[in-house]
């Protein structure tokens, strides 16, 4: 290390912050209790130096990076770090040849921490599944999206998965506090005193974001000018200059669960459906037409024909947005999902789609009922193919005969809720059953 090096790592500040106050042990370490807590697995495993393959998944700056770090103060073995953005086929290649040796010449293991997993394609995820299945590498994979749907099903069923939650605003005040009390990693060598208005509101805005929260705090303290007696206070107007809202990036995964939050409000809730719909719009960026889809989809899945005005007003809404535009048509929009949140429900469609795909692969391949094939043409009566009865030849322009292939005739495969509309179609059923006659409640209401 040369002299400027060496001067540089002596400074306080030559450092982020956030780096300085990582923890080294698990006693630092914040949050993650449901993971690292008091006698939990992955605790033990670490504390043990007895860590497997594993996976951590979750938001940013909730501490995947910092267990990894923990861990690699804890082992015995030879702790490797990469970074899927820049790291190569060759880098993982040379990391387990170097593993094949230690673990032969020297009965050492090697422990391989891959930051950001996902960002690593199916080939270069390929590379390290020998390895890891023949033990000669401990692979520790990091990611803040779905690993069901960025890491290899093979690498994934290899690897014990752990989900870390996203950290409170309590987490970062705890974190912010520490660092204003540490006086050899933290802030605690400066005469500092923050407003604790402008902490709760760093905290606030860091969304549960420890290294966000700290690298404000650091940037408060070090850019406000000194006070006579040479102290710092940081005030909730410094407190604002120094953390902006954050920009909320809608990976693929959260694209899913969010769209998928939408559908299931519409069945419950209408705040919450209108919620998720502008959350998604407004602070991921993601277009309307997305979630006009799906409740042109929900009118018809949870819905049906309970009120089949939803459907209407969910197409008009998509007709708007194409026509006005955005933002105008999410007046449009919000109506539609209001009125379909607000209507009565039925799965019943969905049911019945699902009734009679079954019926399809049970039955196999079916013939067409003489009586209802196509008779537009001369000779059809020789083949047999007459006898339909014309239904508004009878009274209630119904009659009872067989539509349904031989081997399916007597099922039923849409079954009418008492919900909504879908009530009246429900008692028409009963009635084409009852030879069409009319119940005694019926006719009591006629």
């Amino acid at each position: 290390m040369d002299l400027f090096s060496y001067q540089e790592a002596e400074r306080p500040l030559a450092r982020l912050l956030a780096d300085r106050m990582r923890p080294e042990h698990l006693d630092e370490y914040i949050g993650q209790e449901h993971v690292v807590g008091p006698g939990k697995l992955l605790r033990r495993a670490i504390e043990g130096d007895q860590v497997s393959s594993i996976l951590l998944y979750g938001p940013p700056g909730c501490g995947k990076t910092t267990l990894a770090h923990i861990i690699s103060k804890r082992t015995a073995g030879e702790f490797v770090k990469l970074n899927a953005v820049d790291a190569t086929v060759k880098d993982v290649r040379e990391v387990i040849e170097r593993a094949k040796m230690n673990k032969t010449m020297y009965g050492t293991k090697t422990i391989l921490f891959l930051d950001e997993v996902h960002r690593f394609n199916t080939s270069r995820q390929d590379a390290l599944l020998p390895a890891v299945e023949q033990g000669i590498i401990i692979f520790i994979g990091a990611t803040t999206e779905n690993p069901f749907h960025h890491v290899n099903g093979a690498l994934l069923s290899r690897s014990t998965l752990f989900q870390l939650e996203p950290l409170t605003k309590k987490h970062a005040l705890q974190a912010m506090e520490h660092a204003l009390a540490d006086k050899e990693r933290g802030l605690g060598f400066m005469s500092i005193h923050a407003d604790q208005e402008a902490l709760e509101h760093i905290a606030a805005m860091a969304g549960g974001d420890i290294r966000r929260a700290l690298n404000a705090l650091e940037l408060a303290a070090v850019t406000t000018p000194s006070e006579p007696d040479g102290s710092v206070r940081i005030t909730m107007e410094v407190a604002q200059e120094s953390i902006r809202n954050r920009a909320v990036r809608a990976d693929e995964s959260t694209q899913y669960d969010v769209l998928s939050a939408f559908h299931k409000s519409i069945r419950g809730s209408s705040d919450a459906a209108l919620y998720w719909f502008l959350y998604a719009v407004d602070k991921l960026g993601m277009d309307p037409m997305v979630f006009l889809r799906r409740l042109i989809v929900a009118c018809s899945e949870d819905i049906g024909l309970a009120n089949p005005q939803a459907m209407v007003q969910a197409v008009t809404a998509m007709d708007a947005y194409h026509k006005i535009g955005f933002p105008e048509a999410k007046y449009n929009i919000a109506q539609a999902i209001l009125f379909a949140v607000e209507s009565p429900k039925s799965n019943a469609i969905a049911l019945a789609l699902g009734s009679a795909a079954n019926a399809i692969e049970t039955a196999g391949i079916t013939e067409v009922p003489l009586h209802l094939r196509d008779t537009h043409y001369k000779g059809a009566a020789q083949l047999g193919h007459e006898g339909y009865k014309y239904p508004h030849d009878y009274p209630g322009h119904y009659v009872k005969q067989q539509y349904l292939p031989d081997r399916l005739d007597g099922m039923s495969f849409y079954k009418a809720s008492e919900q909504g509309t879908e009530f009246k179609i429900r008692q028409n059923q009963e009635r084409r059953r009852g030879n069409g006659k009319l119940s005694a409640a019926e006719r009591e209401n006629k």
